[in-house]
């Protein structure tokens, strides 16, 4: 399937083993970081060039999409950048543990095969950050293929350049200012596998229910024009990897259901069911229209159940930390969405996304706000 000459599915699949939503998630992880760094990865290569003007930018379709729809890994390198008149391909690499023995680098990343030769690729530059200690190295092919070991990873179930732990720490160089950069990373990864525990928490509940048809000798209701109902249905459909026959004709359907004054467990209902039903549909004009007309509505919806303490709330008959699960698995979905939307369908009226959860006002007091309400509850 194609839209403007892209093709909205990859060629190859690593998710078989997965649901579709944890292969976002994982994915999500090194874009997470990728967009946090930009900015300072810039100064750096500034330093590095004083003399030529510099600007650096994700690089390609990497710029807008954090994930392909069908798996697979992008080849593109993660950045470009322009330094006067030349462009350097940048890779970003992180440590989230210390004492590692080996630091690993993809083959494919390094080195191209000619005839039976492997060479360095040029004008390309590896980015490393290694978070525990607040270092950073930059790593030309050549200095990795000098130094590191060709040998098979067991976690990529592939084979990579090893370097060393004696060599590899040599070259890195304390930066303070990671400190900042290193917290946001780690904060935003927490949110998102705090949000991703709806999922987990939709699936408990499902299963419960379909339990008690046995045990308790009672009835499962799907009622016609009930958003539980519906979402209900997606959810099942979405987890035996079945699609409806008229899935265009239910987006539209569930975009009515979308009003200004929907409560926040509502819109992370909708938005499960839209991107599960968006995913693999092309739409036409008049329905792309009201997606992003409901989109934007969705979003400003959110955002106004935006407490100044870092919370949400749409009703008092939900806890807070629900309704920050809410919220968060909403926002996330939505971003989503507006990339895709962006990329595919060439959208003017949704505003790129240039880091994740950045319609989280203030992601810290929410951050600590989980952290406070989930040890209350524990203790």
């Amino acid at each position: 399937m194609k839209l403007n000459g892209k093709s909205i599915y990859a060629q190859s699949s690593d998710i078989k083993s997965r649901t579709y939503l944890e292969y976002r998630k994982d994915m999500k992880k090194k874009a997470i970081a990728e967009l946090e760094v930009l900015a300072w990865l810039e100064k750096k290569i500034k330093k590095l060039h004083p003399k030529d003007k510099v600007a650096v930018k994700k690089y390609g379709g990497d710029k807008f999409l954090w994930f392909l729809r069908k798996g697979g890994v992008s080849r593109e390198p993660d950045y470009c950048a322009d330094i006067g008149e030349k462009r350097l391909n940048l890779e970003f690499q992180y440590a989230d543990k210390a004492n590692l023995p080996f630091y690993d680098f993809k083959v494919s990343k390094v080195a191209k095969k000619i005839g039976d030769v492997r060479k360095p690729i040029k004008d390309k530059l590896f980015a490393y950050i290694h978070k525990p200690l607040l270092k950073y190295a930059f790593f030309s092919p050549e200095w990795i293929m000098k130094n590191g070991e060709y040998g098979m990873v067991p976690a990529w179930r592939s084979y990579a350049f090893r370097v060393p732990k004696d060599k590899f720490e040599k070259k890195l160089t304390p930066d303070h200012s990671l400190k900042i950069i290193c917290r946001v990373i780690d904060i935003k990864n927490f949110i998102l596998n705090y949000q991703h525990e709806l999922i987990n928490i939709y699936k408990e509940k499902f299963s419960h229910l379909l339990q008690s048809v046995i045990d308790e000798n009672q009835l499962v209701k799907i009622i016609p024009k009930n958003l539980d109902s519906f979402f209900r249905i997606c959810f099942i459909l979405d987890n035996i990897e079945k699609f409806p026959e008229n899935a265009n004709l239910w987006l539209i359907y569930l975009l009515s259901y979308i009003s200004k004054t929907i409560k926040l467990e509502d819109v992370s209902k909708i938005l499960y069911c839209l991107d599960f039903l968006y995913c693999k549909i092309i739409l036409k004009p008049n329905e792309l229209e009201q997606l992003v007309n409901k989109i934007n509505v969705l979003l400003s919806q959110v955002k106004s159940y935006y407490r100044a303490d870092g919370s949400f709330c749409s009703t008092l008959r939900v806890s807070p930390l629900e309704e920050i699960r809410y919220a968060l698995f909403s926002i996330n979905l939505i971003e989503d969405l507006t990339q895709d939307l962006i990329f595919y369908y060439s959208v003017k009226d949704l505003k790129p996304i240039n880091k994740i959860y950045e319609n989280v006002e203030n992601i810290e007091k929410t951050y600590e706000l989980i952290k406070d309400e989930s040890s209350l509850n524990s203790s």
